[in-house]
């Protein structure tokens, strides 16, 4: 069209500007290879699929991560390794099913322990950049295995500040109710005590990383967080938290304070953007949010069924953001199925690297597809949980699912909610997902008697599901 001539004319001169520019300041700008990128890791914990504005929440706002949704790539089919958390992050950190280490049969794991935890000689996400030369954080939550025999020093992070167990108080930070109970706050592998409300502590620490990085080294910040997890404190609830009586308090909580919940976490999240922003480092900072697994009680899960403890939809499938200005355009949605440990070989090949060799990763790497040089492609994922004797596996968009003794054969690009049971009218693909199921099983270490596992009170989906067929 006639009226596109100037724009091209005038694109064409700027880039020959800066291109003569360019090669008056660096001579060998042409032949050198491109910066790694900085990366950070937002994990939530226990976040609904529908939790974030972009994923459908209508109830109260996510304005900062609605915003990293547009300025990157969203994705509508992310999933978590496990259904709930300590199992996922075993999943995450290594790039492998946590199926393959004791720790990670532990649904979730839950005390001190000297055996259950992430071996200190297994090579890690943050170990593996540490290799190629970044500098390493985790902010938040590790759970991976209790010190001093576990813990993120011992497995690649160079620095950690936050919470060794699974859920603390909002406010003082322990791990359960009483006085003569000890902070679960760690500097490094020291016991500390800190005030204030643990999201925004949180999100000051990792400020605090930004600030002292440059463009000299790369970084990996990993800042997981343990909102939205019970207990069911806002900002201002200093009272509630003295009043408790347990953590997971099942008498308290309600939807608009778990609106309160978010949305400091989002707040939150937002600050360290800021801050990314304010150093200079945003746009080649490649920046994940996802959560540990689906979400319980108050949160949405719309259009799933199914929560936290639970193989149905909603138990698994998460909220999955992306942002890299440098390399990925913003306003994507990718419809690419993935899971917590595709993330290791993925961010280890945005930084010139690749998984150990001697530890092979379960997951994929999805760099082409983030980077838009390859389509969808499809895979097979696998699924176990105790709890109601769960398995599950998904193929293309058929999905095996089996509670008890109860089988089902779901089509999830045209039945979300897991609704119509494709069992009997295709016998031969049932067969052929439980086989799949059977064969991936075979390779992965037995869950133990003794293994923990967490079911949620009262009556959950998969109970029903898995109730006997009403004749």
């Amino acid at each position: 069209m006639p009226n596109q001539h100037p724009n091209r004319r005038r694109q064409l001169l700027q880039g020959l500007a800066g291109l003569s520019l360019g090669s008056a300041l660096r001579p060998s700008a042409a032949s050198s290879p491109p910066k790694r990128p900085n990366i950070l890791f937002i994990l939530a914990d226990d976040m609904g699929y529908a939790d974030l504005g972009v994923y459908g929440q209508r109830d109260f706002a996510t304005p900062h991560l609605d915003r990293l949704a547009q300025q990157g790539l969203r994705f509508t089919q992310g999933y978590a390794n496990s259904a709930v958390c300590s199992a996922t992050r075993f999943g995450l950190i290594t790039g492998r099913y946590q199926y393959r280490l004791r720790g990670g049969l532990e649904e979730p794991i839950a005390g001190a322990s000297d055996t259950l935890g992430l071996p200190a000689e297994h090579p890690t996400l943050p170990s593996l950049l540490k290799r190629l030369g970044y500098r390493t954080a985790l902010v938040g939550k590790w759970h991976l295995g209790s010190l001093p025999k576990f813990g993120p020093l011992k497995s690649g992070y160079d620095e950690f500040f936050g919470n060794v167990g699974g859920a603390v108080d909002y406010f003082t930070h322990k791990s359960g109710v009483g006085a003569d109970l000890p902070s679960d706050l760690y500097e490094g592998e020291v016991r500390v005590e800190k005030v204030g409300y643990y999201t925004d502590l949180l999100a000051e620490r990792a400020q605090d990383f930004i600030r002292r990085q440059s463009d000299a080294q790369p970084f990996l910040l990993s800042l997981h967080f343990t909102a939205p997890h019970w207990p069911w404190e806002g900002p201002g609830d200093e009272a509630v938290s003295r009043q408790l009586r347990s953590l997971s308090h099942l008498d308290g909580g309600s939807l608009k304070k778990y609106g309160e919940i978010v949305g400091a976490l989002d707040a939150a999240v937002g600050r360290v953007l800021a801050t990314l922003d304010a150093q200079g480092l945003a746009d080649n900072t490649i920046v994940v949010f996802t959560s540990d697994n689906g979400g319980e009680r108050f949160s949405n899960t719309w259009p799933f069924s199914g929560q936290k403890t639970e193989l149905l939809e909603g138990g698994i499938r998460v909220p999955t953001l992306l942002r890299w200005p440098a390399r990925v355009a913003a306003g994507g949605v990718s419809e690419q199925v993935s899971i917590s440990m595709d993330w290791l070989p993925t961010l280890l090949a945005a930084a010139g690297g690749a998984p150990d060799p001697a530890y092979p990763s379960d997951g994929r790497n999805l760099l082409p597809q983030v980077l838009g040089q390859q389509g969808v492609v499809e895979r097979t994922l696998f699924w176990r949980y105790k709890a109601n004797a769960q398995r599950a596996a998904r193929q293309g968009p058929w999905k095996y699912l089996k509670i008890r003794d109860n089988e089902f054969l779901f089509r999830l690009d045209q039945d979300a909610r897991e609704r119509a049971n494709l069992a009997k009218r295709e016998p031969q693909r049932l067969a052929a997902l439980r086989q799949a199921w059977e064969d991936w099983d075979q390779q992965m270490l037995p869950i133990p008697a003794e293994a923990r596992t967490h079911q949620l009170t009262g009556k959950t989906q998969a109970d029903r599901y898995g109730a006997a067929p009403q004749r």
